[in-house]
């Protein structure tokens, strides 16, 4: 039995993904910024008190992006609302 989500396939666009939090949406001076702040892998928001590990925070957006079943509705944020 195949679950519905395999099938498909959608291209998003993963700018800020490692910047926004993937629990409020926000995109707050705490999170880790560019090129220059590759080092950091682990980050607070400084909206929510959310603790994310950068690549985990990243994918859990790119997976909203893509409107994952799992995540319904996404990240405002990442939708452009």
């Amino acid at each position: 039995l195949r679950s519905p989500w395999l099938a498909a396939f959608e291209e998003v666009n993963e700018a800020y993904s490692t910047q926004v939090c993937s629990c409020c949406g926000a995109k707050p001076d705490s999170s880790p910024k560019g090129r220059t702040d590759l080092g950091i892998r682990h980050w607070i928001c400084s909206e929510c008190g959310a603790e994310h590990d950068r690549d985990i925070n990243a994918a859990k957006n790119i997976l909203a992006a893509g409107g994952h079943p799992r995540l319904d509705g996404g990240i405002l944020a990442l939708q452009g609302e």
